[in-house]
C-alpha cells in the first residue's frame, strides 16, 4: 500500500520522528495539533474557540495536499486543558464541521506546553 506524508514544520515533527498527516489507501491520520500560527507563535493565547478553530485549519492544511476535504473527516480527538471550557471548543467545532459532523472525543489533558488549550487529532476516510 502507498503511502503519503505531509510535514508542517513544527518544531516537534523533527525531534519526536512524525509526520503531519498520512494517507494510507484511502485513510487519512493527523496527528495531535496545537494551534500555531504560519511563524511557529501560539495562536490566540487564552482564547479556547479561536484556538480550536486554527487547529482545525491546520488540519484541514494537511489533509487537503492529501487529497481530502473537511467532508472527509469522520474522526476528531480533543484534548483541552480545562474540560470545564467544553462550550468554547464544541462550539468552534460544530462551526467547522457544519453538516459533516465527525464523530469525536473530548477529555482533560496535559499537552506539550501550557499556552496551548487544546490539541486536536483527525482521521478522514477518501473515496
Amino acid at each position: 500500500m502507498q503511502r503519503q506524508r505531509v510535514q508542517s514544520g513544527a518544531p516537534w515533527e523533527e525531534k519526536a520522528g512524525y509526520c503531519r498527516a498520512i494517507r494510507a489507501g484511502d485513510h487519512v491520520y493527523v496527528t495531535g495539533t496545537v494551534a500555531l500560527d504560519p511563524g511557529g507563535v501560539v495562536h490566540a493565547p487564552g482564547d479556547g474557540h479561536r484556538q480550536a478553530r486554527r487547529c482545525l485549519e491546520i488540519i484541514e492544511e494537511a489533509i487537503t495536499k492529501l487529497g481530502a476535504s473537511r467532508e472527509h473527516i469522520v474522526r476528531t480527538r480533543m484534548y483541552v486543558t480545562d474540560i470545564s471550557r467544553w462550550e468554547e471548543f464544541g462550539r468552534a467545532h460544530a462551526e467547522f464541521f457544519g453538516e459533516h459532523r465527525p464523530a469525536t472525543t473530548m477529555v482533560q489533558a496535559g499537552l506539550i506546553g501550557e499556552e496551548f488549550l487544546i490539541e486536536i487529532e483527525a482521521d478522514a476516510v477518501v473515496g
